[in-house]
């Protein structure tokens, strides 16, 4: 009998004393016979990995994916949020506050994993040789993602290769591998897809649906990876399977994207970001001269997380919508009852709206920004600074607050509506119910900008993508240094997830980590000073080697196949609350 993928059987057959009798044809459900075999049968298996992939919940003291830890984790940004926000804060100091903290990482990205080992099976059931390597490039990307989040954060991690074929194997807990066997199913997984997948070229998404992979963001996620790889383990190459990538693999690739892929920069930067959307505008002073507006499907972007409009504030629909902008939003208070998110009101952050506060800038990213850059345009693109006369005394509830956030990311209103998005006027119907749960602006995970300042660092020459990138943003070029590559990284690619990843790779993690303390703050209203709450920032990577800890429940699930990582045993690193 085949196995049946999608549809239970609902009642057993009636038994006869003659097997001829049964018909074991399966005429209306979907199995691995018959699924997939459309375009359609397709997009709808894909569709569940990407759903998994991107699974985001920001509540029950979780703070959703790889992404908001790395922000966190980096010296661009401190925890932030409320009083109540210590999860947040724990992560900042590379710590923790409750035994589930990154459990919605592990579990979202090995339900992915799973669903993509399942899809991958079954592909080649596809007949058309152009939707099969499409389609097989992106299950291959997906299972890819996933394993290099984990593998960052966690290191020692289970490899989980296929699904499993009965209930024993269902039921027996995969073994830890050491992180180079995973970099290597990594770089299996990027190497094919890479090679099979068609070469559409970017016009506008018309032949590829915005928001899947494309080929050339399989190209641009393996030089991130070998970047990563090689850095971090002091490597050459970056294993794939029974071959491996060296750097002249990467450049080719690199160089086929920046010639074929109908990717560029946009002539400005501040059109990359959702504030600068139609319906906002015209109403805000800093883009209203602006030619051109943010849209999803630029041709910057190779890839992005997609969300959903009229989201609900509930357990099934929330991670629809886009909680980062949430969650890295400018947060209320001092100005009273909402008044400084209204158009039209005295000292107004119109067009953003409330948000949760969570990873206000640090003093040490906006000073080393200004000295080596005091010119660049990106600056004023990326951070909202509050006056210099703010009054703290109305911000009782929030910790670790700078009086710098971060605005390519936020929460952004289209009117001085209490509740209404520029989802709502950009593209119709009613309101969602909850303001919160509205925010439907895509994610980017990989710009056309990261690939440029890639191929400048294999090739170790600004004119290969850097000095392009230092031309939109005003500025001359500036001869290839590896200090001057960081900095451009560090400016460009701003809260965007890259930061804690480059600072691994580059060993500069400790000198970085080390300058967050005695940054200026306000806790509760009151002035004080960041501090490393015990055996925070430096000590704690030292003793982690930067993996994170992994879940208690999946190390006592495992029936002790899983190892709890070094430097986080019993109560180690645990963070209650700030001293």
């Amino acid at each position: 009998m085949k196995k049946i993928l999608l549809y239970g059987l609902t009642a057993m057959l009636a038994l006869t004393s003659c097997e001829d009798f049964l018909d074991s044809q399966n005429y209306t459900g979907k199995d691995s016979g018959n699924f997939p075999k459309t375009e359609t049968d397709v997009n709808q298996m894909i569709a569940s990995v990407y759903e998994a992939s991107f699974y985001q919940p920001f509540k029950n003291n979780d703070v959703g994916q790889y992404l908001t830890w790395a922000n966190l984790a980096s010296d661009d940004m401190y925890g932030g949020g409320g009083s109540d926000d210590k999860p947040t804060q724990a992560l900042d100091h590379f710590m923790f506050n409750n035994n589930t903290q990154m459990e919605s990482l592990w579990k979202a990205a090995y339900s992915a994993i799973a669903r993509a080992n399942s899809a991958l099976a079954a592909v080649d059931n596809v007949a058309d040789e152009a939707l099969r390597n499409q389609s097989k490039g992106e299950l291959l990307f997906m299972r890819a993602f996933n394993y290099f989040d984990l593998v960052k954060c966690f290191g020692y991690i289970p490899m989980v290769e296929k699904s499993p074929e009965n209930v024993q194997e269902a039921q027996t807990s995969p073994e830890q591998v050491q992180p180079e066997v995973i970099y290597s199913k990594i770089g299996e997984d990027l190497k094919e897809a890479w090679e099979i997948m068609p070469s559409y070229k970017y016009d506008g998404w018309q032949t590829l649906q915005y928001g899947k992979v494309s080929k050339w963001a399989a190209g641009a996620l393996l030089a991130r990876v070998y970047l990563f790889y090689t850095g971090f383990f002091k490597q050459t190459t970056l294993p794939a399977g029974e071959s491996s990538i060296d750097e002249a693999y990467v450049k080719k690739v690199l160089d086929d994207i920046v010639a074929n892929s109908g990717h560029e920069l946009l002539a400005d930067y501040r059109s990359l970001w959702p504030y600068a959307n139609s319906a906002t505008k015209a109403d805000y002073n800093y883009v209203a001269d602006l030619g051109e507006t943010w849209s999803e499907g630029n041709k910057e972007v190779l890839f992005a997380i997609n969300y959903l409009y009229l989201s609900d504030w509930s357990g099934t629909q929330l991670h629809q919508s886009n909680q980062y902008a949430l969650f890295f939003g400018i947060r209320n208070g001092g100005w009273g009852d909402g008044e400084c998110f209204l158009k039209d009101k005295p000292g107004s952050v119109y067009p953003f709206g409330t948000g949760w506060g969570c990873g206000p800038v640090t003093p040490n990213f906006y000073d080393d920004w200004k000295v080596a850059e005091p010119n660049d345009k990106r600056r004023d693109a990326s951070l909202f600074v509050f006056p210099d006369d703010f009054d703290w005394t109305n911000t009782a509830e929030w910790m670790e607050a700078t009086g710098i956030h971060q605005k390519k990311m936020c929460a952004v209103r289209s009117s001085g509506g209490d509740k209404m998005s520029f989802c709502a006027e950009l593209f119709g119907g009613d309101e969602s119910g909850h303001f919160q749960a509205s925010h439907c602006q895509s994610l980017p995970l990989i710009r056309f900008a990261d690939v440029l300042l890639m191929r400048s660092e294999l090739y170790q020459d600004a004119s290969k993508g850097m000095d392009q990138v230092r031309a939109r943003a005003g500025l001359s070029p500036k001869p290839y240094t590896l200090e001057n590559l960081q900095n451009e990284r560090r400016w460009e690619l701003a809260f965007e997830g890259y930061r804690w990843d480059d600072m691994r790779r580059w060993g500069i993690v400790e000198n970085c980590l080390a300058k967050q303390v005695g940054g200026k703050i306000y806790n509760n209203g009151k002035a004080t000073v960041m501090k490393e709450q015990g055996d925070g920032y430096v000590a704690r990577y030292k003793a982690t080697n930067g993996y994170y800890r992994i879940p208690q429940a999946q190390v006592d699930l495992s029936n002790g196949s899983i190892k709890q990582n070094a430097g986080w045993d019993g109560t180690t690193g645990y963070y209650s609350q700030w001293q």
